[in-house]
């Protein structure tokens, strides 16, 4: 998808492909796009439109390119930034661009700054849920890589023109809150793991503690906007509840801040049934014939929406099923207006994709089947010391996103936890993200942004300079090259964007730090003639602008100097 940056080189080449397909075939210009050629050799840009025309055109896909080649060459676009434009295989068109038109991406990125790669095109409204953990305990490392994904996903997104609202789901109903409820009271009453007496299915983490040290000493913490004070009183179930759950959900706002992530709203599970939803769904649900009783239970057709059996909503003992306020909690995205929706959750909830989707379909508010968007990420191992960590004192049965920060740094773990797409699994090397050196990618990358800062802070001038500079000396290939991978971050942006993939940032960041690296080695920046060095500044102050904005996108700094 091209950027809606009129300037560009590749958007006048866009124009004039789309102006031509349409004069060969109304309504295909519409659907015009450039690819990556397979092989660097073959070009800068390829086109395949003439064999996707080939059919509805009832002609040799050869010969439609032959003919688009023909018209291409002619406009004044291709023209001006196309040195060759070849025909290939069954239609391929490889396009070569002149220098100037790699030079042009310079002038682009000074001019339009952190503008540069943006789309203005306002997309609508679309609320990206992340991290959403139960406060039962610290966040730990697999809440690490989605909070990484999620941040890195709605910057992604609003580059795209799109208007995104993070939130997170508060699991603070449910069993599980009864089990944290039991372990703090087991702790206050002198109780620890390991005891004849300690509760079979207890949380052991130290972290439990400390709830219990704090609500016997009647201390108050600060959360979800309000004081909450312990009461002492350990036999007070509900008192022990709240404090717990108010204690171990600030303590998830603090790690978050050290991560330096923001939400734009807390949704509380609780809230669901104070409301009225959670029974309003239900009673939506039955009086729309979706629901039946068997062995004492009510049940939700959810087989007919695509889930593979029918799914239990009320249970026997009249509770209900975790994932009837999870509808609820869809359902009021939707009733908000947020009918682009994205989840990114941990693979474990898998089985929940359907059974959600299927209660949404069956509460006939016209919810399409595939709403909302999961993306789905696997679990993290921890390396350190050349062996996994498994268990840390802190949780009692995994490492906390707050330890793996602590040894390493929060632009870290944010750039390693994106490093690789959300369905691989995931070895966390905490010696290697602690190295300075080029195999550690964060610090390569960000020594890259770093190097050029200390260029362009020993030449001195003024950066406006720049922006005039003529560019016609970047023209040998280590200079080109550098130009190519520089020229390629707005397409990358938005595909990165459509598939949800900020993965493709960090491979791209590290593309351009080699370039960077590799164009620095072969040619010196301060030289003495004027224009050759005004020409190779101006290049690295464009590089340091998406070096910078890339980082930016990943949540990741981009220091000065290191």
């Amino acid at each position: 998808m091209p950027t809606d940056q009129h300037s560009s080189v590749r958007s006048q080449l866009l124009a004039a492909l789309a102006g031509e397909l349409e004069q060969l075939a109304p309504g295909a210009g519409a659907r015009t796009a450039f690819e990556k050629p397979r092989q660097a050799a073959h070009g800068d840009l390829a086109c395949t439109a003439a064999m996707q025309l080939a059919k509805p055109l009832k002609t040799n896909p050869r010969a439609i390119g032959e003919q688009l080649r023909e018209r291409l060459l002619a406009t004044p676009a291709f023209q001006q930034w196309v040195q060759a434009l070849e025909l290939a295989g069954p239609g391929f068109l490889n396009i070569r661009l002149k220098p100037e038109a790699h030079q042009q991406t310079v002038r682009e990125v000074l001019a339009q700054g952190a503008a540069y790669g943006i789309s203005s095109e306002p997309r609508g409204k679309v609320m990206v849920e992340f991290v959403s953990a139960n406060p039962t305990g610290p966040l730990h490392v697999g809440h690490g890589r989605q909070a990484a994904l999620g941040d890195a996903i709605s910057n992604l997104l609003a580059t795209q023109g799109w208007q995104v609202h993070r939130e997170f789901y508060y699991n603070d109903a449910g069993v599980q809150i009864a089990k944290l409820t039991i372990s703090v009271q087991a702790r206050a009453r002198g109780k620890k793991p390991g005891d004849p007496d300690w509760p079979e299915d207890a949380y052991n983490g130290d972290y439990i503690a400390d709830i219990a040290r704090d609500f016997l000493d009647k201390k108050t913490v600060h959360s979800d906007g309000q004081d909450i004070t312990a009461s002492g009183d350990v036999d007070d179930a509900d008192a022990v509840r709240r404090f717990a759950v108010a204690y171990l959900r600030a303590e998830q706002d603090r790690d978050l801040q050290a991560f330096r992530l923001k939400f734009d709203q807390y949704y509380l599970e609780s809230s669901l049934y104070a409301d009225g939803r959670v029974q309003a769904l239900v009673q939506l649900l039955t009086d729309a014939g979706q629901t039946y009783e068997q062995d004492g239970a009510l049940w939700l057709r959810t087989s007919a929406y695509g889930d593979d059996k029918d799914r239990v909503m009320r249970k026997s003992d009249g509770t209900y099923t975790y994932f009837v306020p999870d509808v609820a909690y869809h359902l009021s995205k939707w009733e908000r207006g947020y009918h682009h929706a994205i989840n990114v959750q941990g693979s474990d909830h898998h089985g929940t994709v359907a059974r959600v989707r299927a209660g949404l379909q069956a509460a006939g508010k016209g919810i399409a089947a595939g709403w909302p968007q999961y993306v789905l990420h696997t679990m993290v191992r921890v390396m350190r010391d050349g062996r996994e960590v498994k268990i840390t004192k802190r949780a009692g049965s995994y490492v906390t996103l707050r330890e793996l920060i602590d040894w390493t740094s929060a632009d870290a773990v944010r750039f390693f936890m994106l490093s690789r797409k959300p369905d691989t699994d995931y070895i966390f090397d905490v010696d290697l993200a602690l190295q300075k050196n080029n195999d550690n990618p964060v610090y390569y990358v960000q020594y890259a942004h770093a190097r050029i800062c200390s260029v362009l802070r020993a030449w001195g001038g003024d950066g406006a300079a720049l922006a005039q500079a003529d560019l016609s000396p970047l023209a040998s290939e280590a200079a080109l090259a550098l130009l190519r991978v520089l020229g390629e971050y707005p397409q990358m942006l938005a595909t990165a964007a459509a598939t949800l993939a900020p993965h493709d940032v960090t491979f791209y960041l590290r593309a351009l730090a080699s370039a960077y690296h590799s164009y620095y080695d072969a040619e010196r920046v301060l030289v003495d003639d004027e224009p050759v060095r005004l020409a190779r500044l101006a290049l690295l102050a464009a590089v340091r602008q998406v070096l910078q904005g890339g980082l930016a996108l990943l949540g990741v700094s981009a220091p000065q100097q290191m």
